[in-house]
């Protein structure tokens, strides 16, 4: 086997050699193209509003979406440094979506009123409620920078809070509002702002890595630091100084400046918590494992306690459950006035050790001079944590390999009362998920626990998914006995989703309710009554499309595991009539651990039939059936892990998609397409190159050599080391002699998703090329990992459209290839 690969290797390269003499043809050097016009209507059909609740849940504040950026706003300068994109222009993200209007509801009354006085050509993110819920902050950015706004909603009106500008490249939020809501902490950045550092004409050195005898393996990253130079344009853009800011605009600057990472004030206001990056910079690790030191400041800036000093992080295992040692997860405790709480891992952050205790969560008291206390010691790693009062708070941790999660019930103020376990479960098991606790905002601003009156229950809101699909629901549990009352549930034929609780009897609630041809609304529910009555009216956004057919149907791969999928079919399509149609599949592998939780189906039959210009569902208007969503289970069970049977697993799916279409009667089985985006073009792949199923398909943004990916990639957590045949048997790179079926690539040219380098479809096009095989290889210039301007998503639908009617819709010999 060995041998064997060697073999395929070294013809790899051959081939790439030889395509790489290939010149390209002027006839592919096209502008953007645009597709049929009622597909541009698709992309081109207005945005449902953003959505944002104020903490007593008064009103909400609808955020105005605008139509997809151009290209040339993707074109806007941009620096990758350390695993982060950034406009040097603004100190803010690179491609950031925004919102370019604000109305406030009310929700008793749905009265609704534009917010007055806002930025000309606004540009709003970050909208943040103070805690009492009065007023709103936002970023706006313009040409020059990022400005703090603010509104208030009794006068509906915004104007602009003080005179700075914010630094929002880095991690963490820019601001943050004071727990008693008279102003704001903000990173700022200099005024004037220095001049960025220039590249020397000539380097002053080579670039050397060493490594002396230490583990520090790492998955793919993408934009790290490569030189000195961008070590210099690190410090200079991700720089930036610690303000407080009242209402009246004064800033009180506070500390030194520094790279900072979080900004935090405990609840009571009396200390704000402070992350700021330290050196070494590294460059085969992103920013956000780089050295970070955690202290508590006094309100004037002054430190009073280190918190933690974490070294470099370049040598944590590989494995979901691998993690850094010391002090992490370091936060406030939301209910108390002024307690640190963490977590540190007692197995050294590797889960391949056999320890009976993984971590300890701790708890510390301002001053922060006493002895740290024990709040709950884990056997898994830690996931998370809910805050209620001195006798609740829920700790939950998980393990992925085992799909284990379980939840404690532990007493903050008591930390030596015994913690008590609360839920135990598989997270893949959907069906017996018995949902997640409702949360309210508290005074200070911060989230805790949503408890009845009586103090005993707290309320759970889960998909309530089941063989007939997901029905929604909300629960009260009694913490004491564990028991639970079904308190509503949503019913046919709307599919009703809880957003927030209104009281402690959990009497009155808001709902986002939808039909399958009615767009998602809020509505405010009363239980006792069973009355419900509207929040918003948005309107169906492709109203001419309302009558595609869709249906979730259900069907059985060969080996008795049950399937699923959202079938799709052109309006006014007539079977009887019109016959089976051309059709197109798309999906994307998922793992499991168990056959019981792969055959389970997590839809809904009464969601809105929301037609999609980035899944297949266009396709209808076109004239194809689709199934869209179709289920791709990979099964690992015992021993054996999922991707041990990766390629095998893959084709009986296929075939149970393939063939349910046929017994329809609504797809041709001679006219199927396969399609799938990141590992869903994996997929596509290794289908066309392992089997004759389909006649063509189209792979967006994927990886297809996992030699490229060393060190594990997706849910796999074996290393090619640890088995190379398996590495090289999902890769369809390594079988480009046998994909001899019509493929289209299409992939970002700036993608910057772990793994799925541009290179990843640049290389394997050259070697179908190579080897005389059919494919097309369209990149999209600016474009990340998902598409985001116009012209690009209208020339996407464009090549996908002419490559399904060239060799599946229109191929005159419907047996070539196969």
């Amino acid at each position: 086997m060995k041998n064997l690969n060697r073999i395929v290797l070294f013809t790899a390269l051959v081939m790439l050699w030889a395509a790489s003499a290939v010149a390209q043809n002027d006839d592919l050097n096209i502008p953007y193209q645009m597709p049929p016009d009622d597909v541009a209507a698709i992309v081109d059909a207005p945005a449902t509003p953003g959505v944002s609740l104020s903490p007593d849940r008064s009103v909400m504040v609808l955020m105005e979406r605008p139509g997809l950026p151009t290209i040339e706003d993707l074109a806007q300068p941009e620096l990758r440094l350390a695993g982060i994109r950034i406009n040097p222009n603004t100190f803010g993200g690179s491609r950031g979506s925004y919102f370019t209007g604000l109305q406030i509801v009310d929700i008793e009354t749905n009265e609704v009123r534009n917010v007055e006085g806002l930025p000309e050509n606004a540009r709003i993110n970050n909208v943040s409620w103070s805690p009492d819920g009065y007023s709103f902050a936002f970023t706006h950015t313009a040409e020059n920078g990022i400005e703090l706004w603010f509104a208030d909603t009794q006068l509906a009106r915004a104007r602009r809070m003080g005179g700075v500008h914010l630094n929002d490249a880095f991690y963490g939020a820019s601001f943050v509002w004071h727990p008693n809501g008279t102003g704001i902490y903000a990173r700022i950045l200099d005024d004037p702002r220095p001049e960025a550092p220039e590249a020397p004409l000539a380097p002053a050195g080579p670039i050397i890595q060493e490594n002396l005898g230490r583990s520090a393996p790492a998955r793919t990253y993408q934009d790290l630091l490569q030189n000195a130079h961008d070590e210099e344009l690190f410090d200079h853009y991700f720089t930036s100084q610690i303000v407080f800011i009242n209402f009246r605009g004064t800033a009180t600057f506070l500390g030194e400046p520094g790279i900072f990472r979080t900004i935090s004030p405990s609840p009571d206001g009396e200390y704000l918590m402070v992350s700021r990056v330290q050196r070494p910079y590294s460059y085969t690790v992103p920013a956000f494992r780089f050295p970070l030191r955690t202290e508590i400041w006094d309100q004037e800036g002054n430190k009073v306690h280190l918190a933690a000093d974490i070294p470099l992080q370049d040598e944590i295992p590989i494995g979901f459950g691998a993690t850094s040692i010391g002090p992490r997860s370091i936060t406030w405790r939301n209910d108390a006035p002024s307690t640190l709480v963490w977590v540190e891992a007692q197995d050294e952050g590797n889960p391949r050790k056999d320890v009976e205790i993984r971590d300890i969560v701790y708890q510390l008291d301002a001053p922060f001079d006493g002895e740290k206390s024990e709040l709950a010691k884990l056997s898994d790693r830690y996931a998370g944590i809910m805050w209620g009062d001195d006798d609740l708070a829920l700790v939950m941790e998980r393990w992925f390999s085992t799909r284990s999660e379980k939840v404690w019930h532990v007493s903050p103020g008591s930390p030596d009362r015994e913690q008590r376990l609360v839920m135990e479960r598989n997270f893949e098991d959907v069906y017996n998920d018995p949902g997640s606790p409702q949360m309210r905002v508290n005074e200070s601003g911060f989230s805790v626990l949503m408890t009845s009156e009586d103090g005993g229950s707290i309320f759970l809101s889960g998909q309530g998914a089941s063989p007939d699909g997901n029905f929604p629901f909300l629960d009260r549990f009694e913490l004491a006995s564990g028991d639970t009352e079904r308190l509503w549930q949503s019913e046919s034929p709307y599919y009703e989703q809880v957003v927030s609780l209104l009281d402690g009897n959990a009497e009155r609630i808001i709902t986002r309710r939808q039909q399958t041809d009615v767009p998602p609304n809020f509505f405010l529910r009363d239980l006792n009554s069973n009355s419900i009555s509207a929040i918003t009216d948005f309107e169906h956004p492709t109203p001419d499309l309302k009558d595609v057919h869709r249906e979730l149907i259900t069907y059985e791969r060969e080996d008795g595991l049950p399937m699923s999928g959202v079938l799709y079919l052109p309006p006014g399509y007539d079977k009887e009539n019109d016959g089976p149609l051309p059709m197109v599949i798309w999906a994307y592998p998922r793992e499991f651990r168990s056959m019981d939780a792969a055959g389970q189906r997590s839809d809904s039959p009464y969601s809105f039939n929301n037609i999609s210009y980035w899944g297949p569902q266009w396709l209808v208007t076109q004239g194809y059936a689709v199934l869209a969503n179709a289920t791709m289970p990979i099964v690992g069970e015992g021993d054996k892990e999922p991707n041990d049977t990766f390629i095998e697993q893959l084709i009986m799916n296929a075939e149970a998609a393939v063939n349910v279409m046929a017994e329809l009667g609504v797809g041709d089985p001679d006219r199927a397409a396969i399609g799938g985006h990141s590992y869903g073009a994996f997929m596509t792949a290794n289908l066309l190159a392992h089997s004759d199923i389909f006649r063509a398909g189209i792979a967006r943004s994927g990886a297809y050599n996992r030699s490229l990916t060393p060190f594990g990639f997706q849910r796999e957590e074996r290393t090619i080391w640890d088995d190379t045949d398996l590495y090289i048997r999902m890769s369809p790179f390594f079988h480009a002699h046998t994909l001899t079926t019509p493929i289209l690539f299409i992939h970002g040219e700036a993608d910057n998703n772990s793994g799925t380098f541009p290179m990843q479809s640049e290389r394997l096009y050259q070697a179908i090329q190579g080897l005389g095989g059919t494919a097309r290889l369209v990149m999209l210039p600016h474009e990340s990992h998902g598409y985001r301007a116009r012209e690009s998503v209208m020339h996407m639908l464009w090549e996908t459209l002419s490559w399904l009617d060239t060799y599946v819709k229109y191929a005159e010999d419907v047996t070539a290839g196969r």
